[in-house]
């Protein structure tokens, strides 16, 4: 007789829903992306313009952080399995640094092209439509960073907050070559490679505040603090202290465990149901957390309230 299928828990039918929801705005954005990109860059090379052809190659790195978001996202979305119990949930972490990789490579690039137009070349030709372009450009970008903040902050989604900050670099960087443009114009060509360098300051700090981010995360970095944990576990009555307290995962889907004292001669059922107490006193204060692992012990003479 054939056995029916294990049902899917509800927290990850949700967190399917979830994932679907990050894939349409990061698809959504990576169209953006690339519409932005290739007009920066394809103007950039007819005027010569390396401050716009940098900010192209910056808004290029988006569409291509995006893809690695996709790709992240949709191993991240699997159910736990018997070889990942804990589920998927880092490989979005994992995503996240590959877009901080991408801005390091980005960054390298930019720095080389800037310096070698500091050395010489033919200063770049600035009209109308330069600053048409940017200015055009960068109203797309204030759009995008805000799309995915709200949808990052409303998902939960570690990918989405990374990626508007990563473009929320562009917004600046535009500026920054807007502002070149009008040096360029006043008869300062030099101001061009200085943007451009600009550029590439702006795009290793955010990688830099990514992989920062990332490197928490898959360090198990503290994500709560063990104090404030304490505070609500000692709230317990039946509880006479605590130690051990373990806190991982990213900020919205964390991981506890922790050891508990009661009486030596509290009945197992009774101290069955007083762990369960505190899990659930844990989970209501702190809804990020996902799963908590209480663990019971006697208390010995002198521990009580630690």
């Amino acid at each position: 007789m054939t056995e029916p299928p294990t049902p899917v828990p509800s927290s990850f039918r949700s967190e399917t829903g979830r994932y679907r929801e990050v894939a349409t705005v990061l698809v959504r954005v990576l169209l953006l992306n690339v519409t932005v990109g290739a007009a920066k860059l394809a103007f950039g090379y007819a005027t010569g313009t390396v401050s716009i052809l940098s900010d192209g190659f910056h808004s290029l790195t988006d569409s291509a952080s995006n893809v690695v978001a996709l790709v992240g996202i949709t191993i991240a979305g699997k159910q736990p399995d018997p070889n990942h119990p804990y589920g998927h949930r880092k490989y979005e972490t994992m995503a996240s640094i590959g877009i901080a990789v991408m801005l390091l490579l980005v960054m390298v690039e930019l720095l080389r092209a800037g310096v070698g137009r500091l050395s010489g070349g033919t200063p770049p030709t600035v009209t109308l439509s330069s600053f048409l372009i940017m200015i055009g450009t960068l109203g797309v970008n204030v759009f995008v960073v805000r799309y995915e903040r709200v949808a990052g902050e409303r998902l939960s989604s570690e990918v989405l907050l990374a990626d508007s900050k990563h473009t929320q670099s562009d917004i600046a960087t535009s500026l920054a070559v807007i502002l070149a443009l009008l040096g360029i114009r006043e008869g300062f060509p030099v101001f061009d490679p200085l943007a451009a360098l600009v550029v590439a300051v702006f795009i290793g700090y955010a990688g830099y505040t990514i992989a920062r981010d990332a490197s928490d995360i898959l360090s198990d970095r503290i994500v709560i603090a063990e104090d404030d944990l304490r505070r609500v576990v000692l709230g317990v009555p039946q509880v006479l202290g605590c130690h051990r307290v373990r806190t991982r995962g990213p900020a919205d889907h964390v991981f506890l465990d922790l050891h508990i004292w009661l009486d030596p001669d509290t009945r197992l059922e009774n101290a069955h149901a007083t762990s369960h107490l505190v899990k659930d006193r844990l989970m209501a204060r702190y809804p990020q957390i996902a799963d908590a692992v209480i663990h019971i012990e006697p208390a010995a003479p002198g521990t009580a309230g630690m």
